[in-house]
């Protein structure tokens, strides 16, 4: 049996590996930046501040977004194993036991802390960890699901949404945002944020039919147009919630800023069109997401 201290170090180099900073980052600013803005929508006659409450999300959805990641480790496997043959799991610098046993702790801690929050916390964070589980049990039992990229987006896109929902739930619970409609609709800005760096990352000029490629199905134009209009769509949703139109000078002006940030992906899609570059670069696409969501805090940090 495995010296525990001995597993612990083999999580800690599996986590410094396949969980990168930028992997953290995200899931601070989606936390900060969706509470943020369901505030704004919900209670615009009050400002909006990060709580210790917040800080609990935080970290809660930053260790689920570990679990999840050591649930595409092991539901990939075979495929890496061709394409990513470096990865820890297939290297051997990790066992399946190994990470069950770590997601088994993060599991607990994390329903535990969102307990600590309040019940429906708990029950959202459950089912978002629970669906991540199925979904490795859905592509083991449907090929389709395996191996039709748009299939597998519409089956594993919903985890997003269901840690989006626990965030907003919590966030109602513990009185940082109010439970009217605009709560849920604020959804939209984030799908569209993330699925134009997903089309983005995973678009290429050269159709390569043994990768999971959105190009290989809707074609280089095809696919970077569908992260472009990903992107717009998240704007629009974003303008027609927080509505700039109401607020007077300089309040408006980063109130807009979201718009004049479309020329990110507007100039990536052009670029990688126009060009001769073998892949869509996914920087820009990164880069829309941060900037997004750092211009969605500052909104609700100051337009109130």
């Amino acid at each position: 049996m495995t010296n525990p201290l001995v597993s612990a170090a083999r999580i800690a180099r599996f986590t410094a590996v396949m969980y990168k900073p930028h992997y953290l980052l995200y899931g601070v600013l989606w936390v900060l930046a969706l509470e943020g803005t369901a505030s704004l929508v919900t209670q615009p006659d009050s400002a909006w501040r990060p709580t210790g409450s917040t800080a609990v999300r935080i970290v809660v959805v930053a260790f689920v977004l570990l679990y999840l990641r050591m649930v595409d480790e092991q539901k990939d496997l075979e495929y890496d194993r061709v394409h990513n043959p470096d990865r820890p799991l297939v290297t051997g610098a990790v066992s399946s036991v190994e990470l069950r046993v770590a997601m088994g702790l993060i599991a607990i801690g994390a329903v535990a802390a969102s307990l600590a929050l309040s019940v429906g916390s708990a029950v959202m964070i459950a089912v978002a960890m629970a669906y991540g589980l199925a979904l490795w049990g859905l592509e083991r039992l449907f090929a389709t699901v395996r191996t039709n990229i748009l299939v597998n987006l519409v089956v594993t896109y919903p985890v997003q949404l269901l840690v989006t929902g626990y965030i907003v739930v919590s966030a109602i619970d513990t009185g940082e945002v109010r439970a009217h409609w605009q709560a849920a609709a604020v959804a939209g800005i984030f799908a569209g944020a993330f699925l134009q760096f997903e089309f983005a990352r995973k678009t290429s000029r050269v159709r390569r039919p043994d990768e999971l490629l959105y190009s290989n199905m809707l074609g280089a134009k095809g696919s970077a147009g569908a992260s472009l209009v990903c992107a717009v769509a998240a704007v629009l949703c974003d303008v027609a919630l927080v509505q700039p139109w109401e607020y007077s000078s300089p309040g408006s002006l980063i109130a807009w800023l979201p718009a004049l940030l479309l020329a990110i992906p507007v100039s990536a899609a052009w670029t990688f069109l126009r060009g001769n570059r073998t892949d869509c670069p996914a920087l820009p696409a990164v880069a829309f997401i941060l900037a997004l969501y750092l211009t969605l805090i500052a909104q609700a940090l100051t337009l109130p």
